[in-house]
């Protein structure tokens, strides 16, 4: 069985999330050819990396990332630090061969991205973002329903991403709402998941008008400081889409009674598909090939139960039938890269993927400051 050797730069949120992907995907995907191994684990500060190292299986720990990349026994790079980071972990990287699973943003700007992209071909590694909203059997449905032509012609949709983590102004910032660091606010935290779900399902963007907003001002920082935020807490837009399709997008982080809400709901001609990531079980279909008679027919929204129906060898644990948790895309999309690193063949979403949607938010973002649509 070949060995994929791995080491994790950041050991946030978002290394927590993917160190449990990588040490439970021999549970979820049964007679893999590869086993995956957690070299390293690097972060800033060092007793984070020693405690993942003690009780995570991670052979070693480092608060300096190079140490990862000048290793000959590291197969695949993991970046999972703050966005202001990404850019320069990405090349060092690629420039050290290594097989790159970015978090999203790509970086915090197109300029920077097309320093990434630039170079791929260079480098011919396999590189995977983390827009893990594709991987969920739901959405993975949708995409078929709308590939068959079950759908027809896109008229409209709505689609957002919806937190209440900011709701409280006494609420200590974090550095996503430090525009230094993360390089938007939560267009770039929320909005590039939701703009990349509809990527994903209806093709790329024709034009946006954009409107964002800060709630607060002012928040306290960490140590009870009042700092001035230019971090964005909503952000509204209106696209069209290369395929004729209009609809309206949001991400906030100030939407009161919410917890964490993926949803989207698209409109064609022929039928409809509605999906809420609160609710992860079910895609809702509806068939308006239908006749409506008698009575309304068999017309309807239907539930089709995706649960957790991943396709081989995904699926077999713990059952198919078993309720879904928001983590599980996390591990598909994190399969989905190894098994393309294992295979040699390139990843989806790649990093070329990542750049395109990060032109879509800086297009976003300048329609906001000129209050006009603007072509992309």
């Amino acid at each position: 069985m070949d060995e994929i050797r791995v080491g994790i730069i950041g050991f946030g949120f978002m290394g927590k999330t993917h160190t449990y992907g990588y040490k439970t995907i021999p549970l979820y995907y049964s007679n893999l050819p590869f086993k995956v191994r957690l070299v390293m684990v690097c972060d800033a500060i060092k007793e984070a990396a020693q405690y993942a190292k003690d009780t995570l299986d991670f052979d070693f720990a480092t608060d300096n990332a190079d140490d990862i990349f000048c290793r000959d026994d590291i197969d695949v790079v993991n970046v999972c630090t703050p966005n202001i980071y990404h850019k320069d972990a990405v090349l060092k990287a690629l420039n050290a061969g290594k097989n790159v699973y970015c978090d999203k943003p790509l970086a915090t700007s197109f300029v920077e991205t097309k320093e990434i992209t630039g170079v791929l071909d260079q480098y011919g590694c396999i590189t995977q973002m983390a827009l893990q909203y594709r991987f969920f059997p739901a959405t993975m449905r949708a995409k078929k329903l709308i590939d068959e032509g079950r759908i027809g012609k896109i008229m409209s949709f709505r689609a957002c991403y919806l937190h209440s983590g900011s709701v409280d102004p006494n609420k200590a910032i974090g550095w996503k709402q430090d525009k230094k660091f993360g390089g938007g606010g939560v267009l770039f935290d929320l909005g590039s998941h939701v703009l990349d779900i509809m990527y994903y399902l209806l093709g790329e963007y024709a034009s946006v008008f954009a409107k964002t907003k800060v709630i607060y001002p002012q928040r306290p920082d960490k140590s009870g400081n009042i700092v001035d935020i230019e971090a964005d807490d909503l952000a509204f837009m209106v696209v069209n889409m290369k395929n004729g399709g209009t609809g309206t997008i949001e991400a906030s982080k100030v939407a009161t009674g919410t917890n964490d809400e993926l949803r989207f709901e698209i409109h064609g001609d022929k039928g409809s598909v509605r999906f809420n990531l609160m609710d992860p079980n079910w895609l809702e279909y509806y068939d308006n090939t239908i006749t409506e008679v008698p009575l309304g027919g068999d017309k309807g929204f239907k539930k089709i139960e995706c649960v957790q129906r991943f396709e081989k060898p995904g699926g077999s644990f713990p059952s198919s039938k078993f309720s879904i948790g928001w983590i599980r895309s996390h591990v598909h999309s994190l399969y989905s890269f190894l098994d393309c690193v294992y295979n040699k063949k390139q990843a989806s979403p790649s990093f070329r993927d990542g750049a395109y949607i990060q032109y879509v938010m800086e297009k976003a973002y300048q329609s906001d400051s000129e209050s006009r649509w603007i072509e992309l």
